[in-house]
């Protein structure tokens, strides 16, 4: 049975009773206030306040011109998830109070059938989670008080409100799906004959009102007509946002843990709905895709402010508010000074104009591209808008990784222009080269296969961001610079084309028909593949080519990064197995090369047989043989590596991998090649090995082990083939002498030693590198080189032993993170996908730990043998780092920062993200010691 509306008397008292639950301990005041009549505190108040409420009660303390409200804290959202979705009697009654206040600031009453307070309900996290949780409008609304605020504000403004409210509070609080709402209005704009929901009569809007009811009768729901019922059941509905599969995604994709929940903030409503005079508008204070001291952002007359988010009409560039209402722009400009001097950052605002007076609404940093992220900076600091310090903490990760991303080869050439159909708005810029998907599962599924792909929409939603997080770049047909999939988009560093009107998308079929310049049609279907150039709107058919980025050509990121080397303590160094990976290291910053995989080296094809030839023969001659072949591949590698980091320290791993990894793989004679080392072990290769066919099996199975990775690998390779170690030793010191002697250069070379478990391991083959040193240095007549000989700490009892390991003469040690977690938490790295998942799903783990170091437990094992080696080693000048990936992990930097470490090492690609995280660990440290202070 459906339930009828009862009306509220002329007189306004409500009879509603909330589902309550008991006082609940609380450790903060669950409601603060804002407004100009309220001057409330927001040191360190973000985490319970929210983003929103805390800048809301930020610009009321500046002076601001902000609607009143109120905030309901983080923690009564953390409490109400927590007591079965139930608010205590405590808050709810402060919550009363609360709306008391505002009543009197505002001079209007929620109900009142003759001067009606309508609100806002609004989301608001600690951190900024663009259009991921819920917000209602025009709450307060019903039969009766749309006459109140009909005689207030007119008919027009009044119904229009109303209707809109019916269609959020249906979609948000009870879950009536939006587009049973918009095709009612769509049906009754199309028998008016009307193109603009602003164009609407208010006899029309009567109507749509009307339809909207029958939408909630359709559903079997009902519409509370007390207003506090209404934010009773808002505030809920908030609360619970933060428990939907957006939020989940969105905090998954940007890494956000930690959080008490949502803040709800209730504000008085002002309203751009009322006529020429009045508007909405979003803008940055700055171009978010460029950093170009501009205002950025669009404004539409006559609505509200989710018109303009929403794409759904499409709004005018903000410059034209100069012209069109000039002492509102002004203002505006006058608040945007203001705002960024206070928050020393570049700021997205949200406001509203009512019949030509302005409010600000929100502010907050806004997000920006990577390009932008660097200008802003800089150029803020040469204004005097912020410190250095400010600067580098403003650069996320994210945006240094957008600059290291390929762009596309020549937007000048024939080939380029001439593959051009379609252009739309470039919203967030950067190349996306991919196939067509239409629907955000099939981005995720695209990318769970590996498969590049653009996620082609009409518009997105909050709903989309599983697959717009999934693509490569977003294509829309809807939308302007501030629309849902702007916003998203420029925040996660994805390319994005929004706003292409000649797009029409056919979900059913799966395909996509552009209308090109030229008024000609092209079809492309699902798995087609298409480019879009974020920065300047371009979308082509086809995949076009992609060229490197040029990290080093930027003045201006060169100026931020040099502020940066000169706050960080970690010296940042890099993995990197060739001259052309120690080439780009170079140019990305590194201050040398942390490992060296000399395995890597051994696969090349014109010595892949040379090795083999090494492993598998029993004859100590031809073994020679063989590995005087690799001394000469081997120092020619090292001499360029050297050569790429010249005058900077460069470690070399010894041989670490099992040596089945180079072999043959025996199987039966029928089955199909799956890899380089898959192959049929026929008379030509054994004819290369000097072997029978007989002998290459047989040693093969001699060398095969149950569990390689714990087998003969690392240094119990150079126990057990001595001669590796000297062979790889020569060709090291070899290349350095001729670097240093005949090209005039200042190699520094360092020997890590793998795998190690024990003192006596490491002072065995320390022995042996020392040995063939001074042999080498014998034979080239007294030359030398300086030479390091440290050790790779990968095992658990090498760092519970470290103490002895310092002793033996270790002058490094080097943690090989990867394998260090991999041996302490006894998981496989090649088999842990099945079920780490699940454990990070559940809660069982917070992170993957080959990922982000384990702090408590593989940490720990870094710290306390980092101590040891340091007290206790017996050379001048001893350092530990990182070698594994870890080295790159923005998290895991700062941890080793607070270690005091003495270096970082990753991939070349991760060098500059590694510089900033090592600046931003010394500068949150003194932050936090002059708080403490």
């Amino acid at each position: 049975m459906v339930s009828v509306e009862i009306e509220p008397p002329k007189t306004y008292v409500s009879t509603f009773t909330p589902d309550l639950t008991g006082d609940v301990p609380l450790q903060y005041q669950p409601v603060h206030m804002f407004g100009k009549n309220h001057k409330g505190s927001t040191d360190d108040l973000k985490f319970l306040l929210g983003g929103k409420g805390y800048n809301l009660v930020g610009m009321s303390n500046l002076g601001l011109s902000v609607p009143p409200g109120f905030v309901i804290s983080t923690e009564v959202c953390n409490v109400y998830l927590n007591a079965g979705s139930r608010i205590p009697e405590k808050v709810w009654k402060e919550i009363l109070f609360g709306l008391k206040q505002l009543e009197n600031d505002t001079g209007r009453k929620l109900g009142d059938p003759h001067r009606p307070l309508l609100v806002s309900v609004r989301s608001g996290a600690a951190i900024s989670m663009p259009g991921m949780m819920d917000t209602v409008l025009n709450l307060g609304l019903n039969d009766v008080t749309v006459e109140g605020l009909s005689s207030n504000f007119g008919e027009k403004v009044a119904w229009d409100s109303y209707r809109r409210f019916l269609n959020m509070f249906g979609d948000v609080v009870l879950g009536i799906p939006h587009h049973a709402f918009e095709e009612r209005l769509t049906s009754l704009k199309n028998a008016a004959n009307v193109k603009l929901d602003k164009d609407l009569s208010v006899d029309q809007l009567k109507q749509v009102v009307k339809a909207y009811k029958d939408v909630y009768l359709n559903y079997n729901k009902v519409f509370p007509s007390d207003p506090i019922e209404q934010l009773y059941q808002s505030i809920l509905a908030v609360f619970n946002s933060w428990n939907n599969p957006r939020v989940i995604k969105y905090c998954e994709a940007e890494g956000i843990t930690g959080l008490l929940g949502t803040a709800v903030n209730v504000q008085a409503m002002c309203f751009g709905n009322m006529g020429e005079t009045s508007g909405t508008g979003v803008c940055f204070t700055r171009n978010p895709n460029t950093g170009d001291k501009e205002l950025y952002g669009e404004y539409l007359v006559n609505a509200q402010g989710e018109d303009v988010v929403a794409g759904i009409r499409t709004p005018e560039p903000i410059s034209k508010l100069k012209s069109a209402m000039p002492l509102v722009y002004s203002e505006l400009l006058r608040n945007i000074n203001i705002l960024e001097r206070h928050y020393n950052d570049m700021q997205d605002i949200e406001f509203t104009v009512q019949e030509g007076e302005l409010f600000m609404l929100q502010t907050r940093s806004g997000k920006r591209t990577g390009q932008a992220a660097v200008n802003i900076a800089v150029d803020m600091v040469h204004e005097g808008l912020c410190t250095i310090d400010q600067a580098i903490m403003s650069i996320k990760p994210e945006h240094l990784k957008q600059l290291l991303h390929p762009q596309f080869s020549s937007t000048d050439s024939a080939e380029y222009v001439n593959s051009i159909v379609s252009k739309g708005l470039p919203a967030s810029p950067g190349a996306a080269v991919g196939k067509i998907v239409f629907t955000p599962e099939d981005a995720e599924k695209s990318n769970a296969e590996g498969e590049k792909c653009i996620l082609v929409r009409e518009d997105t939603s909050p709903e989309d961001v599983g697959g717009m997080w999934a693509a490569d770049g977003i294509l829309t047909a809807t939308g302007g610079y501030t629309s849902h999939a702007s916003v998203v988009a420029r925040g996660w560093g994805k390319p994005c084309v929004c706003g292409c009107s000649s797009l029409a998308i056919n979900l059913e079929s799966k395909q996509l028909t552009i209308t090109t310049g030229k008024n000609e049609k092209i079809t492309l279907n699902e798995g087609d593949w298409m480019s879009i150039n974020g920065e300047t709107g371009d979308v082509m058919i086809g995949k076009k080519t992609l060229r490197p980025p040029t990290f080093q050509d930027s003045t201006v990121l060169q100026e931020l990064m040099s502020w940066v080397d000169n706050r960080k303590r970690l010296r940042v160094l890099a993995n990197a197995d060739t001259p052309e990976d120690a080439y780009e290291a170079r140019i990305n910053g590194a201050q040398g090369i942390g490992l060296t995989r000399t395995e890597h080296m051994f696969f090349a094809e014109d010595r892949i047989n040379v090795v083999r030839k090494m492993i598998l023969t029993t004859d100590p001659v031809k073994r020679q043989q063989a590995l005087n072949e690799l001394l000469v591949f081997q120092r020619k590698d090292f001499e360029g590596i050297l050569e790429a980091m010249d005058g900077l320290p460069v470690t070399v791993r010894l041989l670490d991998p099992p040596l089945h990894e180079f072999l043959p793989r025996l199987h039966r004679e029928d089955k199909v090649p799956s890899s380089s080392t898959d192959f049929v072990i026929d008379d030509k290769f054994a004819e290369e090995m000097e072997m029978s066919k007989e002998e290459i099996i047989h040693a093969i199975q001699r060398l095969q082990e149950v569990n390689p990775m714990l087998g003969l690998r690392g240094c119990r390779l150079g126990v057990v083939i001595p001669e590796l170690v000297e062979m790889q030793t020569r060709a090291l010191v070899e290349a350095a002498l001729n670097n240093k002697y005949n090209k005039f250069l200042n190699p520094c070379i360092e020997i890590m030693i793998p795998l190690i478990g024990s003192a006596s391991e490491f002072k065995h083959q320390s022995d042996l590198i020392h040995k063939t040193t001074k042999q080498v240095f014998n034979e080239n007549y007294g030359k030398l080189v300086d030479i390091k000989v440290g050790t790779m700490i990968e095992v658990p009892r090498a760092a519970l032993t470290a103490s002895e390991i310092a002793k033996a003469g270790a002058e490094f040690f080097s943690y090989g993170t990867n394998d260090l977690t991999q041996m302490t938490y006894g998981f496989s790295r090649d088999d842990v996908g099945g079920f780490l998942p699940i454990y990070l799903k559940s809660g069982i783990l917070e992170k993957d730990p080959f990922q982000t170091i384990d702090q408590n437990g593989v940490g720990e094992l870094i710290k306390s043998s980092a101590a040891a080696g340091k007290a206790n080693a017996i050379v001048p000048h001893f350092k530990c780092g990182i070698c594994g990936e870890h080295g790159g992990d923005p998290q895991s930097v700062k941890f080793f920062s607070d270690l005091r470490l003495n270096y970082v090492s990753c991939s070349p690609f991760r060098i500059p993200i590694a510089r900033l995280a090592a600046a931003q660990a010394v500068i949150e440290e003194e932050l936090a010691k002059k708080k403490n202070d």
